[in-house]
């Protein structure tokens, strides 16, 4: 007679089965927490990799935003102080003919006049951190004034001849549908102020000019100067519009940076969450997964070695 095994080939396979899963399972766990990633490949994110897949496109995207507008941002922050300069310029230059008017006294008019215009070129005709002109509306290797001594200026029949810049405006996506225009060109900002300046060496090179010879102002030269005192205060206006313009563009700026990096913030806090392993959880997760399988090891040794015998009656 043979003794037969209680349990049955279906019921070993069966706990073979378990044994592997609980396997499968701890070595998962394993892997986890040596890789510190609940995953290597996007399969293994299951039903979130479609979620984690968009969420690393839009913190890319939200990089690329990020690269961009600190770029314009720091362009618009070097833009500010130029036009303050600028800005300091048309005033000095209301304040030089001011004095000369209430001086009755133009003698060093011309000389402060040369200064500031000089000033104002290199303000005009300044380059970036890459040796591009700022001012240049798309002309990154042509200086935009084109005129760049007083009595170039001053040959010219008008005022637009003196400057070289093209018509383009920079600007910079600061996220999805979301463009802030910063740029400003050299003829935009500067041909009033050139204006002035023509105007003024015009006159002390003509008939009634020279204000460096002149004992007390002329009748003529009082004239043309107090006119000029109202075309100076225009030109400081427009000036400081400008510089007013620039700076809600790098307010704007500022504040899209601040919103990208708590997009960015945000993004890789979610995409952590799905990527990383929760170590406090994977830990209590690697013991349950060790008795599990320990548990399956035990039973099917325990069947294996169980027959009829040990049901029968001991006398």
């Amino acid at each position: 007679m043979t003794i037969d095994r209680v349990a049955t080939s279906t019921q070993t396979a069966q706990m073979l089965r378990q044994i592997q899963q609980a396997s499968s399972a701890l070595n998962k766990t394993q892997t986890q927490i040596a890789s510190g990633a609940n995953a290597n490949s996007y399969a293994g994110f299951g039903d979130q990799a479609q979620v984690l897949t968009a969420t690393i496109s839009a913190n890319q995207r939200n990089g690329a935003y990020q690269a961009a507008t600190q770029l314009a941002l720091t362009q618009s922050d070097l833009q500010n102080t130029q036009l303050g300069t600028l800005s300091d310029v048309a005033q000095k230059l209301r304040d030089a003919v001011t004095n000369a008017v209430s001086n009755n006294d133009a003698t060093s008019l011309m000389s402060q006049v040369q200064s500031l215009f000089d000033q104002a070129v290199s303000v005009l005709n300044a380059k970036d951190a890459n040796g591009d002109y700022i001012y240049g509306g798309g002309r990154t290797d042509t200086p935009p004034l084109s005129a760049t001594s007083l009595s170039a200026l001053t040959a010219l029949p008008d005022i637009p001849q003196a400057f070289a810049n093209g018509n383009l405006k920079k600007s910079v996506d600061v996220a999805d549908g979301v463009n802030v225009s910063y740029g400003m060109t050299a003829s935009d900002i500067g041909t009033q102020l050139m204006q002035a300046f023509k105007d003024i060496a015009s006159f002390d090179a003509g008939a009634n000019g020279d204000f460096a010879a002149s004992n007390g102002l002329t009748p003529a030269q009082d004239n043309f100067l107090t006119g000029a005192i109202t075309t100076a205060t225009q030109v400081a206006t427009a000036v400081n519009t400008a510089a007013a313009a620039n700076g809600y563009a790098y307010n704007r700026l500022n504040d899209a940076v601040t919103h990208q990096s708590a997009m960015d913030t945000l993004y890789s806090g979610f995409v952590d969450k799905i990527q990383s392993t929760d170590m406090a959880a994977a830990a209590t997760q690697l013991s349950l997964n060790q008795t599990q399988l320990q548990a399956s090891l035990a039973v099917t040794a325990s069947l294996n070695q169980i027959s009829l015998l040990n049901y029968l009656p001991q006398n």
